[in-house]
C-alpha cells in the first residue's frame, strides 16, 4: 500500500483547471499519447495493444470495471503535467505543504518517559524543504516506507520538537497509518 505516494498524487489533483476525459476512447487516447504509443499505454494497463486499438476506434465501448480504475487512475497520474509542475514547484519554494493523518505515532525518548505509542489525528504546516524533499523522493521512484520517514521526520521537527525548541532527543516513528491527506 501506497499511502504517502497516493496521497501526494491526489494533492495534484487540486490544482487541475480541466477534468479528465469522460468517455474511454477519450481516456484511452489521452493515455496512448501521454505514454507515446499503444504498446507502452497497454503495459501501463495490464491489457493487450490490439485491446488498447479496439478502444481507440470506439470497438468497444464499455470497460470493465477492473479495467475501467485503472485506466482512470493511469489518466490522473500524467493528466495535467505542466500545471502538477508548476504547482509542486511552488510548493517546494515558497508555501510548503499541509499534512493532515491519523496514525500511530510511537517514540524512542530518554528512558523513564511515558512516550508510548498512540493514534493521534495532526494537521500541521510543513515548510518547502519538506515538500520538496518528499517530491523528489516520490518522483524517483522511492518506497513507500522513504516517503513515510521523511514525513516522519517533518512531523517530527515541527510539530513534536516545535523546530527544536523541546524534546531535542525525541525520535519519532510513522506508524499504523489510518488514512494520510496532503494539500499544497
Amino acid at each position: 500500500m501506497s499511502d504517502i505516494s497516493d496521497s501526494l498524487t491526489k494533492a495534484d489533483e487540486q490544482h487541475f483547471t480541466r477534468p479528465i476525459p469522460k468517455s474511454p476512447q477519450a481516456r484511452m487516447k489521452f493515455l496512448v499519447k501521454a505514454s507515446k504509443g499503444t504498446k507502452q499505454a497497454a503495459q501501463r494497463l495490464g491489457i493487450s495493444v490490439r485491446t488498447v486499438e479496439r478502444y481507440l476506434k470506439n470497438q468497444i465501448k464499455t470497460p470493465r470495471p477492473d479495467l475501467a480504475a485503472r485506466l482512470e487512475a493511469e489518466v490522473r497520474k500524467s493528466w495535467q503535467p505542466l500545471v502538477r509542475k508548476r504547482a509542486r514547484a511552488k510548493a517546494a519554494r515558497t508555501t510548503g505543504l499541509v499534512i493532515e493523518t491519523r496514525a500511530r505515532f510511537g517514540f524512542t525518548a530518554a528512558p523513564g518517559t511515558t512516550d508510548d505509542g498512540r493514534m493521534r489525528r495532526i494537521t500541521q504546516h510543513l515548510p518547502p524543504e519538506y515538500a520538496d524533499r518528499l517530491f523528489t523522493a516520490q518522483e524517483a521512484g522511492a518506497a513507500e516506507p522513504q516517503l513515510r520517514q521523511i514525513a516522519a521526520e517533518a512531523l517530527q521537527e515541527i510539530y513534536f520538537k516545535d523546530n527544536g525548541s523541546r524534546a531535542t532527543s525525541l525520535l519519532v516513528e510513522f506508524t499504523d497509518i489510518d488514512y494520510v491527506d496532503f494539500a499544497f
